[in-house]
Protein backbone atom coordinates (compact mmCIF):
# COMPACT_ATOMS: atom_id res chain seq x y z
CA UNK A 1 0.00 0.00 0.00
CA UNK A 2 2.72 2.38 1.17
CA UNK A 3 5.51 0.91 -0.98
CA UNK A 4 5.47 3.20 -3.64
CA UNK A 5 5.08 6.42 -2.00
CA UNK A 6 7.72 8.61 -0.36
CA UNK A 7 8.19 8.80 2.67
CA UNK A 8 9.62 12.22 5.06
CA UNK A 9 11.47 12.14 7.90
CA UNK A 10 11.24 14.25 11.08
CA UNK A 11 12.65 15.47 13.60
CA UNK A 12 11.00 17.46 16.56
CA UNK A 13 12.90 20.68 17.41
CA UNK A 14 12.65 23.56 20.20
CA UNK A 15 13.70 26.18 18.51
CA UNK A 16 13.41 26.66 14.65
CA UNK A 17 15.67 29.39 14.20
CA UNK A 18 18.90 27.09 15.60
CA UNK A 19 17.57 24.29 13.24
CA UNK A 20 17.31 26.13 10.63
CA UNK A 21 21.35 27.29 10.91
CA UNK A 22 22.37 24.04 11.64
CA UNK A 23 20.84 21.65 9.07
CA UNK A 24 21.13 24.52 6.33
CA UNK A 25 24.39 26.25 7.74
CA UNK A 26 26.18 23.21 9.11
CA UNK A 27 24.53 20.43 7.42
CA UNK A 28 24.39 21.89 4.15
CA UNK A 29 20.89 20.67 3.37
CA UNK A 30 18.86 23.20 1.30
CA UNK A 31 15.50 24.83 2.65
CA UNK A 32 12.51 24.03 0.26
CA UNK A 33 9.49 25.58 2.44
CA UNK A 34 9.72 27.87 5.85
CA UNK A 35 6.17 29.51 5.47
CA UNK A 36 4.47 28.24 8.73
CA UNK A 37 5.45 29.15 11.79
CA UNK A 38 5.82 25.69 12.82
CA UNK A 39 8.08 23.74 10.70
CA UNK A 40 10.84 23.93 8.31
CA UNK A 41 11.16 21.33 5.30
CA UNK A 42 14.64 20.70 3.82
CA UNK A 43 15.69 18.41 0.86
CA UNK A 44 18.92 15.82 1.15
CA UNK A 45 19.72 14.27 -2.43
CA UNK A 46 16.18 13.25 -3.38
CA UNK A 47 14.60 13.28 0.52
CA UNK A 48 12.68 14.77 2.13
CA UNK A 49 13.63 16.22 6.47
CA UNK A 50 11.10 18.47 7.79
CA UNK A 51 12.02 19.60 11.20
CA UNK A 52 8.53 20.74 13.63
CA UNK A 53 8.68 22.52 16.66
CA UNK A 54 7.39 20.48 19.56
CA UNK A 55 8.18 20.09 23.65
CA UNK A 56 8.72 16.67 23.28
CA UNK A 57 12.09 17.46 20.68
CA UNK A 58 15.34 15.81 22.03
CA UNK A 59 13.53 13.12 23.76
CA UNK A 60 14.72 10.45 21.95
CA UNK A 61 17.75 8.43 22.89
CA UNK A 62 18.00 6.62 20.07
CA UNK A 63 19.32 7.33 15.96
CA UNK A 64 16.61 10.10 14.52
CA UNK A 65 18.54 10.24 11.35
CA UNK A 66 20.83 8.33 9.01
CA UNK A 67 23.07 9.67 5.87
CA UNK A 68 24.06 6.52 3.60
CA UNK A 69 27.95 8.50 2.44
CA UNK A 70 29.43 5.66 1.13
CA UNK A 71 33.16 5.85 0.70
CA UNK A 72 33.28 9.51 1.74
CA UNK A 73 32.46 9.13 5.50
CA UNK A 74 35.97 10.12 6.28
CA UNK A 75 35.72 13.26 4.66
CA UNK A 76 32.37 14.15 5.76
CA UNK A 77 33.60 13.52 9.16
CA UNK A 78 36.02 15.56 8.72
CA UNK A 79 34.17 18.69 7.20
CA UNK A 80 31.85 18.52 9.98
CA UNK A 81 34.54 18.69 12.45
CA UNK A 82 35.64 21.70 10.86
CA UNK A 83 31.96 23.37 10.71
CA UNK A 84 32.03 22.79 15.01
CA UNK A 85 30.12 19.38 14.91
CA UNK A 86 30.81 17.41 18.05
CA UNK A 87 30.99 13.64 17.43
CA UNK A 88 29.27 11.02 19.95
CA UNK A 89 31.60 8.15 20.96
CA UNK A 90 30.30 4.15 21.48
CA UNK A 91 31.26 1.58 23.08
CA UNK A 92 29.90 -1.21 20.28
CA UNK A 93 30.76 -4.87 20.87
CA UNK A 94 33.73 -6.28 18.02
CA UNK A 95 33.86 -2.69 17.42
CA UNK A 96 36.88 -0.20 16.64
CA UNK A 97 37.40 3.48 16.46
CA UNK A 98 39.69 5.61 14.45
CA UNK A 99 38.96 9.52 15.63
CA UNK A 100 35.85 10.05 15.54
CA UNK A 101 34.73 7.20 13.42
CA UNK A 102 33.26 3.33 14.44
CA UNK A 103 34.32 0.39 12.30
CA UNK A 104 32.12 -2.37 12.29
CA UNK A 105 33.85 -4.64 9.69
CA UNK A 106 32.84 -3.48 6.00
CA UNK A 107 31.02 -0.43 8.23
CA UNK A 108 31.88 2.64 9.20
CA UNK A 109 29.64 5.09 11.53
CA UNK A 110 29.77 8.35 13.01
CA UNK A 111 27.24 10.04 15.23
CA UNK A 112 26.68 13.48 15.82
CA UNK A 113 23.61 15.54 17.90
CA UNK A 114 21.75 18.17 16.49
CA UNK A 115 21.25 21.38 19.06
CA UNK A 116 18.44 19.69 20.64
CA UNK A 117 20.22 16.31 21.01
CA UNK A 118 18.43 14.47 18.27
CA UNK A 119 21.40 11.78 17.11
CA UNK A 120 22.21 11.49 14.00
CA UNK A 121 24.36 8.88 12.00
CA UNK A 122 26.62 8.84 9.19
CA UNK A 123 27.06 5.60 7.44
CA UNK A 124 29.76 4.67 4.90
CA UNK A 125 32.28 1.81 4.12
Amino acid sequence: MLGDKDVIATVAVKDLAAARKFYQGTLGLKVTDASGSEAITFVSGGSTLMVYRSQYAGTNKATALNWNVGGGIDKTVAALRDRGVTFEHYDFPGSTREGDVHIMGPMKSAWFKDPDGNIIALMGS
